[in-house]
């Protein structure tokens, strides 16, 4: 090796050192001040619930505030971008879904940022049941007589979801796909935008998160037609899959993760991850969660980008089928 290359591999080396010991040191400051969880939805919807559960205890432990920020627009893009474009130190992370981190940058055609390469993902916080559930004046009991009426009159009906790309949108399509009806497609602002429609029969038909429509399945509110997962759910053990009322193959869950700045040093997202790992497996919280009808928990780090990268490419066929495309 001649001196110069030596000199070379040298240089290197301490640059290498020298970043790896400036983002030691930022890690052994953090957090420095306050956090915050952006919400890319409106409160009261799954993503909004998920985030204030852990966002209490999270701030417990690392003894900083935690606060939830809610910013809604573009079907989560507005909130994922600004988190996308934070200050990579950790102290704001964004509370990500399939839509965000999954299928918005298959369906905008122009996105401003990208769900891979601008985030470092750092916990997946619960996998929500996703239910079919209609308003009470719809005369359709089950999945099999919902499919009729929707064959009857193709034009006649429409569903709700919270967002183009958010997995309502895309449980729907799914479900047009596979059993060739039609069902004009309502979006909102957020799941409670459209519950409120769903709740008011304008809007009769929503593949709604089990979290945000349980207590009114129970009041008899909102009608129960199915579970969207590819197994029942143990709050429901009596009300069958998709799958098993009709729909052979149909499965659709929608998931909720942690996600911080691309290039946040590696020492800070271990920290997270380890005090987010200790969270999820409290009692008290995994309760919580359950109790909204998510399952808790799932991959950190990098089994998590694996999970992710996994959605990205079986929900491209459900939009690439369903041809959902959005300007952006």
């Amino acid at each position: 090796m001649t001196r110069l290359s030596r000199r070379a591999v040298l240089a290197q080396g301490l640059a290498a050192a020298g970043a790896l010991s400036f983002g030691t040191a930022r890690a052994q400051g953090f957090p420095s001040k306050p956090l915050r969880i952006v919400v890319p939805f409106a409160p009261g919807g799954s993503t909004d619930l998920l985030a204030r559960i852990v966002a209490v205890p999270l701030g417990e432990r690392l003894k900083q505030p935690v606060v939830v920020e809610n910013r809604t627009g573009a079907g989560g893009n507005i909130a994922a971008d600004l988190v996308a474009k934070s200050a990579p130190d950790g102290h704001t992370l964004v509370m990500g879904s399939i839509g965000t981190h999954a299928t918005n940058a298959l369906i905008y055609t122009s996105m401003p940022y990208d769900p891979v390469k601008d985030f470092a993902p750092v916990q997946l916080v619960g996998v929500a049941t996703l239910v079919l559930v209609v308003h009470p004046s719809l005369p359709a009991k089950n999945v099999k007589e919902l499919i009729e009426l929707l064959r009857q009159k193709p034009e006649g009906y429409s569903y709700a979801s919270g967002g183009v790309g958010a997995s309502q949108h895309l449980a729907a399509e799914m479900f047009k796909h596979l059993t060739k009806t039609q069902m004009q497609h309502v979006p909102y602002k957020g799941s409670a935008g459209a519950l409120a429609d769903l709740m008011g029969g304008r809007v009769p038909i929503m593949f709604a998160d089990l979290p945000l429509v349980l207590q009114h399945i129970q009041s008899g509110a909102l009608r129960l037609l199915a579970v969207a997962d590819p197994e029942r759910t143990p709050l429901l053990p009596d009300v069958p899959t998709v799958a098993e009322a009709g729909v052979p193959g149909y499965a659709a869950t929608a998931w909720y993760g942690l996600f911080a700045p691309a290039r946040t040093p590696a020492p800070v997202l271990q920290r997270l991850e380890s005090e987010l790992g200790e969270i999820l497996a409290d009692g008290a919280v995994r309760k919580a969660i359950s109790d909204l009808g998510a399952r808790p928990g799932g991959p950190a780090g990098e089994a998590f980008r694996r999970f992710q990268l996994s959605e990205i490419k079986r929900w491209g066929e459900v939009v690439k089928a369903a041809q959902i495309k959005m300007d952006g």
